[in-house]
């Protein structure tokens, strides 16, 4: 699979956020030696009452359980916005050795615009990053998902 099919899967799990009146963002971990998805989660901060719960941290958090370990080093994550300073930091304590974001986020974004997280000394691990994997589809979600909320 190429990192547009996974970020498709990463985009389902947004659409998924959305009917449940969440904000559209979705994840999903993949081990690129295999392809296999260990894990994929939609934004969740609503439904479960709990202001981390954002796509990129339940999807951490699942694949540290399912794999035993809070390293998760050379795996590889697809998320369809760029993350926010929380999620970036959670990204790099758990050593991801890819990151693979679909939209860039101006106003909340910390890898390309903010902190940019990973270029600051205090950031004890940078993955690689790869930005822009069908941000349109991605950004068009979100304003779809936000333009009916406002009507």
């Amino acid at each position: 699979m190429t990192d547009e099919d996974y970020m498709r899967e990463a985009l389902a799990e947004a659409e998924a956020a959305a009917r449940r009146g969440e904000v559209p963002v979705g994840a999903v971990m993949v081990n690129p030696k295999t392809g296999e998805i260990i894990a994929r989660s939609g934004n969740a901060p609503i439904a479960l009452d709990d202001p981390t719960a954002h796509a990129e941290i339940l999807c951490l958090r699942d694949t540290g359980y399912k794999e035993g370990n809070y390293r998760l080093t050379g795996l590889t994550l697809y998320v369809t916005l760029e993350p926010c300073t929380m999620c970036a930091g959670a990204i790099s304590h758990a050593r991801i050795g890819r990151l693979v974001y679909g939209a860039s986020d101006p106003k909340g974004g910390a890898v390309e615009n903010g902190v940019r997280f990973f270029e600051q000394s205090s950031c004890h691990h940078r993955p690689d990053v790869t930005g822009g994997v069908l941000a349109d589809e991605g950004s068009q979600l979100l304003k779809s998902f936000f333009k009916a909320r406002r009507t």
